[in-house]
Protein backbone atom coordinates (compact mmCIF):
# COMPACT_ATOMS: atom_id res chain seq x y z
CA UNK A 1 0.00 0.00 0.00
CA UNK A 2 1.36 3.44 -1.08
CA UNK A 3 1.48 6.15 1.59
CA UNK A 4 -1.28 7.78 -0.44
CA UNK A 5 -3.11 5.10 0.03
CA UNK A 6 -2.54 4.80 3.61
CA UNK A 7 -3.66 8.41 3.79
CA UNK A 8 -6.68 7.79 2.31
CA UNK A 9 -7.90 4.84 4.21
CA UNK A 10 -7.24 6.86 6.91
CA UNK A 11 -8.95 9.77 6.72
CA UNK A 12 -12.12 7.74 6.42
CA UNK A 13 -11.81 5.85 9.56
CA UNK A 14 -13.17 8.31 12.38
CA UNK A 15 -15.67 6.27 12.89
CA UNK A 16 -13.76 5.52 10.12
CA UNK A 17 -11.74 8.97 9.86
CA UNK A 18 -8.94 10.11 8.08
CA UNK A 19 -5.52 11.44 7.33
CA UNK A 20 -4.90 14.89 5.26
CA UNK A 21 -2.45 14.19 2.82
CA UNK A 22 -2.47 15.32 -1.38
CA UNK A 23 -4.83 12.95 -3.23
CA UNK A 24 -3.38 14.78 -6.51
CA UNK A 25 -0.54 11.69 -7.05
CA UNK A 26 -3.04 8.88 -6.38
CA UNK A 27 -1.47 5.62 -8.18
CA UNK A 28 -3.40 4.54 -11.25
CA UNK A 29 -4.57 1.07 -9.43
CA UNK A 30 -6.54 2.58 -7.05
CA UNK A 31 -9.91 2.14 -7.31
CA UNK A 32 -12.31 4.51 -8.96
CA UNK A 33 -14.18 6.16 -6.64
CA UNK A 34 -18.39 5.71 -7.04
CA UNK A 35 -20.16 8.77 -7.67
CA UNK A 36 -22.92 9.83 -4.88
CA UNK A 37 -25.46 10.49 -7.96
CA UNK A 38 -25.20 6.26 -7.67
CA UNK A 39 -26.93 6.43 -4.53
CA UNK A 40 -30.20 8.58 -5.05
CA UNK A 41 -30.97 8.52 -1.19
CA UNK A 42 -29.29 9.19 2.35
CA UNK A 43 -28.28 6.81 4.00
CA UNK A 44 -29.60 5.61 7.13
CA UNK A 45 -29.72 3.45 10.43
CA UNK A 46 -33.02 2.86 12.07
CA UNK A 47 -34.13 6.14 10.59
CA UNK A 48 -31.00 8.57 11.36
CA UNK A 49 -28.04 9.42 9.05
CA UNK A 50 -24.83 11.97 9.22
CA UNK A 51 -25.01 15.13 10.67
CA UNK A 52 -27.06 16.63 8.81
CA UNK A 53 -25.57 20.43 9.72
CA UNK A 54 -21.94 18.64 8.47
CA UNK A 55 -20.20 20.88 5.18
CA UNK A 56 -18.41 17.91 4.67
CA UNK A 57 -20.18 14.38 3.54
CA UNK A 58 -20.01 12.25 1.09
CA UNK A 59 -21.70 8.92 -0.19
CA UNK A 60 -21.04 5.74 -2.02
CA UNK A 61 -21.84 1.72 -2.51
CA UNK A 62 -20.54 -1.05 -3.68
CA UNK A 63 -21.95 -4.89 -4.74
CA UNK A 64 -20.23 -7.35 -2.91
CA UNK A 65 -19.93 -11.05 -4.36
CA UNK A 66 -20.59 -12.98 -1.08
CA UNK A 67 -23.35 -13.97 1.42
CA UNK A 68 -24.69 -11.13 3.65
CA UNK A 69 -24.02 -13.23 6.99
CA UNK A 70 -20.12 -13.11 5.43
CA UNK A 71 -20.06 -9.77 4.88
CA UNK A 72 -21.81 -8.64 8.18
CA UNK A 73 -19.11 -10.17 9.91
CA UNK A 74 -16.18 -9.15 8.44
CA UNK A 75 -17.53 -5.35 8.73
CA UNK A 76 -18.41 -5.81 12.76
CA UNK A 77 -15.96 -7.65 14.28
CA UNK A 78 -14.32 -5.01 14.89
CA UNK A 79 -10.87 -6.51 16.53
CA UNK A 80 -10.49 -8.22 13.35
CA UNK A 81 -9.79 -5.22 11.00
CA UNK A 82 -6.36 -5.28 11.37
CA UNK A 83 -6.11 -8.25 8.96
CA UNK A 84 -7.64 -6.83 6.51
CA UNK A 85 -7.24 -3.27 6.30
CA UNK A 86 -4.39 -2.54 6.09
CA UNK A 87 -4.43 1.47 7.42
CA UNK A 88 -5.50 0.00 10.66
CA UNK A 89 -2.87 -0.93 12.84
CA UNK A 90 -5.13 -1.88 16.27
CA UNK A 91 -8.78 -1.88 17.45
CA UNK A 92 -9.87 -2.76 20.62
CA UNK A 93 -13.33 -3.51 21.42
CA UNK A 94 -14.62 -1.70 24.76
CA UNK A 95 -17.21 -4.42 25.79
CA UNK A 96 -18.18 -8.06 24.51
CA UNK A 97 -20.85 -9.69 22.74
CA UNK A 98 -22.23 -8.44 19.23
CA UNK A 99 -22.41 -4.41 18.54
CA UNK A 100 -25.34 -2.78 20.09
CA UNK A 101 -26.29 1.03 20.67
CA UNK A 102 -23.63 2.23 23.02
CA UNK A 103 -20.76 -0.12 22.18
CA UNK A 104 -17.33 1.54 22.01
CA UNK A 105 -14.08 0.70 20.47
CA UNK A 106 -10.92 2.00 20.14
CA UNK A 107 -8.86 2.02 17.23
CA UNK A 108 -5.30 3.22 16.04
CA UNK A 109 -4.05 4.32 12.06
CA UNK A 110 -0.97 6.13 11.04
CA UNK A 111 -1.09 9.30 9.07
CA UNK A 112 2.28 9.95 6.77
CA UNK A 113 3.50 13.94 6.93
CA UNK A 114 1.92 15.93 4.74
CA UNK A 115 3.19 19.78 3.48
CA UNK A 116 0.70 21.00 6.46
CA UNK A 117 0.79 18.13 9.15
CA UNK A 118 3.40 16.22 11.01
CA UNK A 119 3.66 12.26 10.49
CA UNK A 120 1.26 10.91 13.50
CA UNK A 121 -0.78 8.11 14.65
CA UNK A 122 -4.32 9.07 15.12
CA UNK A 123 -6.16 7.58 17.89
CA UNK A 124 -9.73 7.11 17.21
CA UNK A 125 -12.64 6.26 20.17
CA UNK A 126 -15.92 5.43 18.29
CA UNK A 127 -19.64 4.57 19.73
CA UNK A 128 -22.16 2.86 18.27
CA UNK A 129 -25.46 4.53 17.95
CA UNK A 130 -27.93 2.72 16.26
CA UNK A 131 -27.77 -1.28 15.03
CA UNK A 132 -30.35 -3.32 13.18
CA UNK A 133 -28.16 -6.84 12.76
CA UNK A 134 -27.82 -7.63 9.14
CA UNK A 135 -29.38 -4.64 8.16
CA UNK A 136 -27.30 -1.58 9.10
CA UNK A 137 -25.06 0.11 11.86
CA UNK A 138 -24.24 3.81 12.55
CA UNK A 139 -20.94 5.10 15.06
CA UNK A 140 -19.91 8.56 15.76
CA UNK A 141 -16.11 9.99 17.14
CA UNK A 142 -13.31 12.19 17.43
CA UNK A 143 -10.01 11.30 15.78
CA UNK A 144 -7.09 12.55 17.61
CA UNK A 145 -3.43 13.03 16.65
CA UNK A 146 -0.40 15.26 17.10
CA UNK A 147 -1.38 18.37 14.81
CA UNK A 148 -4.45 16.52 13.15
CA UNK A 149 -7.83 15.55 14.31
CA UNK A 150 -11.40 15.77 13.72
CA UNK A 151 -13.58 16.62 15.97
CA UNK A 152 -16.47 14.16 14.99
CA UNK A 153 -17.11 11.84 12.15
CA UNK A 154 -20.73 10.51 11.74
CA UNK A 155 -20.71 7.11 10.00
CA UNK A 156 -23.81 4.80 8.48
CA UNK A 157 -23.97 1.56 6.57
CA UNK A 158 -26.61 -0.43 5.30
CA UNK A 159 -26.31 -4.12 3.92
CA UNK A 160 -29.14 -4.96 1.07
CA UNK A 161 -29.08 -8.97 -0.11
CA UNK A 162 -29.26 -8.55 -4.01
CA UNK A 163 -29.15 -11.35 -6.55
CA UNK A 164 -26.20 -13.70 -6.18
CA UNK A 165 -24.47 -10.77 -3.46
CA UNK A 166 -25.16 -7.67 -0.91
CA UNK A 167 -25.25 -4.38 -1.82
CA UNK A 168 -23.20 -2.10 0.77
CA UNK A 169 -24.35 1.77 0.94
CA UNK A 170 -22.08 3.88 3.39
CA UNK A 171 -22.14 7.88 3.97
CA UNK A 172 -20.05 9.71 6.18
CA UNK A 173 -19.89 13.09 7.86
CA UNK A 174 -16.60 14.94 9.35
CA UNK A 175 -16.96 18.17 11.39
CA UNK A 176 -14.16 20.54 12.46
CA UNK A 177 -11.93 23.48 11.82
CA UNK A 178 -9.25 21.75 10.41
CA UNK A 179 -10.91 19.83 7.93
CA UNK A 180 -13.50 22.86 7.03
CA UNK A 181 -10.54 25.03 6.31
CA UNK A 182 -10.01 23.29 3.03
CA UNK A 183 -13.17 21.25 2.13
CA UNK A 184 -12.20 20.67 -1.43
CA UNK A 185 -9.70 18.72 -0.47
CA UNK A 186 -11.30 17.34 2.72
CA UNK A 187 -13.88 16.02 0.41
CA UNK A 188 -11.41 14.01 -2.18
CA UNK A 189 -9.99 12.49 1.04
CA UNK A 190 -13.11 11.36 2.56
CA UNK A 191 -14.63 9.90 -0.88
CA UNK A 192 -10.92 8.40 -1.49
CA UNK A 193 -11.07 6.71 1.85
CA UNK A 194 -14.34 5.57 1.39
CA UNK A 195 -13.72 3.86 -1.34
CA UNK A 196 -10.74 2.03 -0.42
CA UNK A 197 -12.84 0.99 2.95
CA UNK A 198 -15.31 -0.54 0.42
CA UNK A 199 -12.97 -2.11 -1.62
CA UNK A 200 -10.97 -3.38 1.30
CA UNK A 201 -14.42 -4.85 2.68
CA UNK A 202 -15.57 -6.71 -0.66
CA UNK A 203 -11.79 -7.99 -1.01
CA UNK A 204 -11.94 -9.89 2.59
CA UNK A 205 -15.72 -10.87 2.35
CA UNK A 206 -15.56 -12.31 -1.24
CA UNK A 207 -12.00 -14.59 0.06
CA UNK A 208 -13.48 -15.86 3.13
CA UNK A 209 -16.07 -18.98 3.15
CA UNK A 210 -20.05 -18.65 3.66
CA UNK A 211 -20.58 -17.74 7.54
CA UNK A 212 -23.61 -19.34 8.52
Amino acid sequence: MTRTRTALTALSLSAGLLAITACQSAPSSSPAPSSSAAAPTSVTCEGQGINPAAQLHHRTETRINAPLSTVWKVQTEVEGWPAWQKAVTSAKRLDQGELKAGSKFEWTTPAPATPTTPATTLNITSTVLGVKTGECVRWSGPAVGQGLGIDEGVHVWTFTEVDGGVLVRTEESWTGAQVEADPATAIKLLGGGLDFWLADLKAAAEARPAQN
